[in-house]
């Protein structure tokens, strides 16, 4: 999280010129923060204007979600996830994953929930040892 207004935390590392120079607007931020589920954090905190401090404010699970609207505010062709979903519900990382691929976003996970794979066409598992397995994941 970076020092600044919730904006700011979306956006990072654009500016708020360099988003409206994009022809993004603040309604299409509501917008990613209603698809990670965490559009009642406007109100809760006290607007797109609002700075915090962000680390003390937010649980895990809203920082993850934060992060995830954040990569649709930028719209990557790839994306390498780390764990950045794991303190979230299931059902929420579900409806997160699925919009990446609606979107296109070529997505390499780091997770051990094999509930990701669905999301997924191959997997890698590397065992520590040197020793790797590389698979299509069978549907």
């Amino acid at each position: 999280m970076t020092v600044g207004t919730l904006r700011d935390q979306i956006i990072y590392p654009d500016t708020k010129s360099d988003m409206q120079s994009k022809g993004i607007s603040d309604d299409d931020l509501t917008l990613f923060l209603k698809e990670v589920q965490l559009e009642y954090i406007l109100s809760r905190e006290g607007g797109w204007d609002s700075v915090q401090d962000w680390m003390d404010v937010l649980s895990g699970g809203e920082k993850q979600r934060v992060a995830m609207a954040r990569l649709f505010y930028h719209g990557p062709q790839f994306a390498i996830l780390d764990e950045c979903t794991s303190a979230v519900s299931m059902d929420v990382e579900g409806a997160i994953y699925t919009l990446c691929r609606q979107r296109n976003i070529t997505l390499f996970t780091v997770s051990h929930r094999k509930s990701l794979w669905v999301h997924h066409e191959y997997y890698l598992h590397m065992d520590g040892r040197g020793n790797y397995q590389f698979k299509k994941i069978d549907e």
